[in-house]
């Protein structure tokens, strides 16, 4: 007997050149916005001062907040929403990559919500309430522009963990691949790996189901043709536009059939170390996907064809190629985790994560998971 429930409401305006229509669509949210933003990406590119240019043009007025660091803290959010409340923001916009998107919306779930963002976070505390998000992805990997995901660390506890909230579906997400365009190779190559890894992680998840099946076997397909061509042709616009769009099915697809082990044993590496999440994953894929094959090798069979192999065997093979064709090739160890490290990766990672862990196809205990990081060095 088939069940299941799907719920994830969300206006994605996707194409090229749909930037040009942020002033507009932030009228429909209210008079005054917060944007929230990196330091520097989005003032190099220009995206900041279009951006600006479009509210002025549209009557929205506006405050800015450019600290948003990679893998944003919850001291970020509790700054972010104290000018938020201050300057009576009717609503929020997120520029720039992934981090700039969840800090983005978890600075609107604060502003609403006050106290310790900590308890929503490990569901001790819950509310449906947050600022409006216009959303807008400059890079195509987290898929933040597409769920209702914020993944958070708290500098004192070190725990890298995601605010998980309706909310925070962005009220619109605004994709337009020709902002990508200006990402370094190394960062398209993290982000891209992100992107095929979230599709990935959503397929094999135990809570898997119908539609999201669908959505993810596409997006792994999506990026595991795009990512190549765009690294070996940045002037590829198609492939550009087909990464995007598996970025984005990606993050969808988290939404409602989460992430599993590889996720979830990076993020204490990226909370200890703050470290490219992307980076990350390439380092450990390898040492989580070989413990886990058989615990689904009808999956990892399609999965590896899709990458260019035969059957279950080739999957990790076929992983490590397109990480040595995106010299993405990485190690725990160049990352700077030490052995003496693993006592509290492992500890954090069932802390933080155990629910995910648990949908992996294999459910690794404390002492796998020490081996697989110990593997990954």
């Amino acid at each position: 007997m088939l069940e299941f429930q799907y719920d994830l409401p969300i206006n994605l305006v996707f194409g090229r050149g749909k930037s040009d229509t942020i002033g507009k669509i932030a009228t429909e949210f209210g008079k005054r916005v917060l944007i929230v933003t990196g330091g520097s990406s989005t003032k190099r590119s220009g995206l900041l001062a279009k951006t600006v240019s479009q509210l002025v043009e549209n009557g929205v007025s506006f405050v800015i907040y450019d600290r948003v660091t990679p893998n944003p803290v919850t001291t970020t959010v509790y700054e972010g929403a104290e000018i938020a409340a201050a300057e009576k923001c009717d609503a929020v916009i997120a520029l720039g990559g992934g981090s700039s998107l969840d800090a983005g919306k978890a600075i609107a779930f604060q502003a609403m919500n006050g106290g310790d963002i900590s308890d929503y976070i490990f569901g001790r505390k819950f509310s449906g309430k947050a600022l409006p998000i216009l959303a807008v992805p400059t890079t195509c990997g987290t898929g933040s522009e597409g769920n209702g995901f914020a993944v958070i660390t708290n500098p004192d506890t070190l725990d890298k963990k995601s605010l998980r909230c309706k909310a925070i579906v962005p009220v619109c997400s605004i994709i337009d691949p020709l902002l990508m365009t200006t990402m370094p190779k190394s960062t398209l190559a993290a982000v891209g790996f992100d992107a095929l890894c979230h599709n990935i992680d959503a397929y094999i998840s135990s809570i898997s189901q119908p539609l999201t099946e669908i959505q993810a076997l596409e997006g792994v397909r999506l990026a595991a043709g795009s990512l190549r061509k765009v690294y070996a042709d940045p002037a590829d616009l198609d492939s550009w536009d087909r990464l995007c769009l598996a970025s984005t099915l990606g993050g969808m697809v988290i939404n409602t059939a989460g992430v599993t082990a590889l996720h979830e044993m990076e993020h204490p590496v990226s909370g200890l170390k703050d470290i490219v999440h992307g980076i990350g994953l390439a380092a450990l894929a390898p040492a989580v996907y070989e413990e886990s094959i058989g615990g689904l090798p009808e999956k990892f069979s399609i999965l590896s064809q899709i990458l260019g192999g035969k059957d279950e065997n080739d999957f990790v093979p076929a992983v490590r190629k397109l990480l040595d064709e995106l010299h993405l090739t990485a190690t725990l160890g160049e990352q700077g985790i030490k052995a003496s490290d693993v006592d509290w990766l492992a500890e954090n990672c069932l802390k933080v994560s155990a629910p995910s862990i648990a949908n992996h196809p294999v459910i690794f205990g404390l002492e796998d998971i020490k081996r697989i990081y110990l593997k990954a060095l």
